[in-house]
């Protein structure tokens, strides 16, 4: 009889012992897929980093060169609309689809 109770004991170890075995391998599994999207997050916004330091590079080079002649005479002609003194601007019609001007050309048929 006492030999059966110490099987049962045995039995009962090893049974503790596979269910703990099991709960630390779900543990490491759910903590190296965890590991895995972490990394995939960290590599996506490396990405997102470096497209940003290229565009605030970008802008400090806009900034920098913001009071040179070439960026106001550019300002001037693009946004302003400005011309030098006796240039003439010619207007291509095949060119101009949805423009400013088309509005009239509209108005008067």
């Amino acid at each position: 009889m006492i030999r059966k109770r110490r099987k049962k004991k045995i039995k009962l170890r090893h049974i503790v012992l596979i269910l703990l075995l099991i709960y630390i391998s779900v543990i490491m599994l759910n903590q190296k897929k965890l590991m895995r999207d972490l990394e995939a997050r960290r590599i996506e916004l490396q990405g997102e980093v470096n497209v940003l330091q290229k565009e605030i590079d970008l802008l400090t080079e806009k900034i920098e060169n913001s009071d040179s002649l070439e960026f106001i005479e550019k300002v001037a002609r693009e946004e302003l609309g400005m011309v030098k003194p006796r240039e003439i601007i010619y207007i291509d019609k095949g060119k101009l689809k949805n423009s400013f001007f088309n509005i009239f050309k509209r108005g008067t048929n």
